[in-house]
């Protein structure tokens, strides 16, 4: 429903969406083991090693985790730090957590020292299960290196000025098939993953199933943290109704009516992650097909071996994949689902026609809170986000007054509903929220008359050239879908004539041979004129500022183009230079 005049729209009451089951994540854990148990929920290959749960696995591993939670004297509320890749034990830990009526604090395996230091002191988690190495990282040593204490202090008794409420440190050795695997030494505070969960063998799982009971869907649920583009990670505090409405809701936004094999090479420890590969496999009686880590040619190999439907990842992704040598070979016929995946819809071998339902949302949502239906031919309009998701309300405000502005103009778009998140840590109602309650996400937006939502791009992040907006993510996109484009971020640079002058700067990927004419000469084909690049920066990777969930710093990258475009006009303006 749509406030006449104004730019106010009501999504249909959540009591109305079909589909919808438990609201809390303990519920849900048991709902879906409850329809599937003996059917397969998670896989981890690595070569030809295969690790397999069934559903009725998934739930007997979670109710050991939150058994060992209970004999740890975790009460109801109490964080529980998550610091994992991509393997079974992230999943029986969150739904562990859960089921013990903790709340799980979901922490990236890319965070620095400094990061993880912060988020640690920042959720006050007291009991953290961690992977000891990954990759390069040896997560053990930056802990010792954050609390020296560590290795004297007795198991469950930590006692540490820099981290107050931090009592318990739980060591995960390497996952099986790993080329060189390795074993956890415990010692000083912290214990191994077995020595963990025999602290439970003798809680009965009744007293666990009556604390699940205890939880309700307004309950915190979990704690996830934003990538920090500007300044330190923000804890985002989400709702128990919010991680399961999504996963409920996923396999009606994307048309699924069969168990759906879900692929991630993404870390859980990004709330569109978890949402979306969980909801798409567990709600549909489907399978997590787990990637511990994102490394091309093993993806293809997971995705051909494991019959994989639906592969969840970023455009510079998949261009790692087109440029992988197993490309051209891989047997991808099994993929239907590929959210922003022209590049994989190109395979020969793949042939689906699904169409990714365009959506709207960010952490603070839970992922999406505006949407289409995959399916619903008739109700897509070119440019549109979709309309509100059930229970929620959209309105589109003036950035300074913050007073609605009329259907049709541009303002901020702000959004209320029962996956938007609780609060940001330590940060008070009236920081969060605006006094009717909405979120001003900083996102530029316009709605129709009809209530559908058009997004203009980050309101920081516009470029104003010429008189007119454009919104980078626009022109990115165009640019993702040129062969040979690795990863692609267009910023506005100060130009005299312009006031911004729109530049794309591309990293290539491994051996592709791109340049300035033929990009711009692409990008005129599907974009205004205004919006093509006047110029186009080529660099390296490794020129690249990223965040944690990879995402481009274009703070730092419009100091790169600024910086180049400078010492190109130098080196024009010389002596003998024509």
């Amino acid at each position: 429903m749509e406030q006449a005049g104004l730019s106010r729209v009501e999504g249909p009451p959540l009591a109305q969406e079909p589909g919808q089951g438990a609201h809390t994540i303990g519920g849900y854990v048991r709902e879906v083991a409850g329809r599937y148990g003996p059917r397969e929920a998670v896989v981890l290959r690595k070569g030809e090693q295969r690790t397999a749960w069934t559903y009725d696995d998934l739930l007997a591993r979670s109710m050991e985790v939150a058994r060992a939670l209970v004999a740890c004297g975790i009460g109801k509320g109490e964080p529980i730090g998550i610091l994992m890749t991509n393997r079974p034990e992230f999943l029986s830990s969150l739904f562990g957590a859960a089921l013990a009526g903790a709340v799980p604090v979901a922490l990236s395996t890319f965070s620095t020292p400094q990061e993880l230091g912060h988020m640690l002191r920042a959720s006050n988690v007291s009991l953290l299960l961690y992977e000891a190495r990954v990759l390069k990282k040896d997560f053990g040593a930056m802990l010792r290196e954050l609390e020296p204490g560590i290795a004297s202090a007795r198991r469950g008794a930590l006692s540490s000025v820099s981290f107050p409420y931090l009592r318990w440190l739980v060591a995960l050795g390497g996952a099986p098939g790993e080329a060189e695997p390795f074993a956890v030494e415990a010692g000083g505070a912290v214990e191994t993953w077995d020595e963990f969960l025999a602290h439970g063998e003798e809680v009965p799982d009744e007293l666990v199933l009556a604390r699940a009971d205890a939880v309700h869907p307004a309950d915190p649920g979990g704690v996830f943290f934003s990538s920090g583009t500007t300044s330190q990670p923000k804890g985002v505090v989400h709702s128990q109704r919010a991680f399961t409405v999504q996963w409920w809701r996923w396999p009606r936004l994307f048309a699924m009516r069969e168990p759906v094999r879900s692929w991630t090479g993404n870390g859980f420890f990004w709330s569109g992650n978890v949402s979306m590969v969980v909801g798409t496999a567990l709600s549909t009686g489907g399978t997590v097909v787990l990637q511990r880590t994102f490394e091309a040619d093993e993806a293809l190999e997971l995705a051909e071996r494991e019959r994989v439907t639906f592969l969840n990842g970023r455009p510079h992704q998949w261009a790692r994949l087109e440029a992988s040598p197993r490309w051209a070979g891989a047997d991808l016929s099994s993929v239907k689902y590929v959210p922003r995946g022209e590049r994989i819809w190109q395979h020969p071998t793949v042939s689906t026609q699904w169409e990714v339902p365009m959506s709207f949302g960010c952490t603070e949502t839970m992922t999406i809170c505006t949407s289409f239906v995959a399916d619903d031919a008739d109700g897509r309009v070119e440019g549109s986000f979709g309309t509100p998701l059930p229970g929620n309300t959209l309105k589109i405000v003036e950035p300074i007054s913050g007073r609605p502005v009329p259907v049709g103009a541009v303002g901020e778009m702000c959004i209320k509903g029962p996956t938007l998140m609780s609060g940001y840590l330590g940060k008070a109602p009236e920081e969060c929220f605006d006094a009717e309650g909405f979120f001003r996400t900083g996102d530029a937006g316009r709605v129709d008359e009809t209530g559908r939502f058009f997004w203009e791009g980050r309101m920081t992040e516009m470029i104003k050239t010429g008189g007119a907006n454009v919104a980078p993510i626009e022109v990115d996109e165009v640019i993702a879908r040129i062969p040979g484009v690795k990863r692609s971020q267009t910023v506005g640079v100060a130009d005299d004539l312009l006031g911004e002058m729109v530049v794309a700067c591309i990293v290539p990927s491994h051996g592709a041979e791109l340049d300035e004419a033929a990009v711009i000469a692409a990008c005129k084909e599907h974009i205004a004129s205004f919006k093509v690049p006047r110029r186009v920066l080529f660099f390296r990777d490794e020129d690249f500022a990223l965040t944690g969930s990879e995402k481009v710093k274009s703070s730092e990258v419009r100091k790169l183009a600024r910086a180049r475009l400078e010492a190109d006009n130098a080196e024009a303006v010389r002596p003998g230079i024509a």
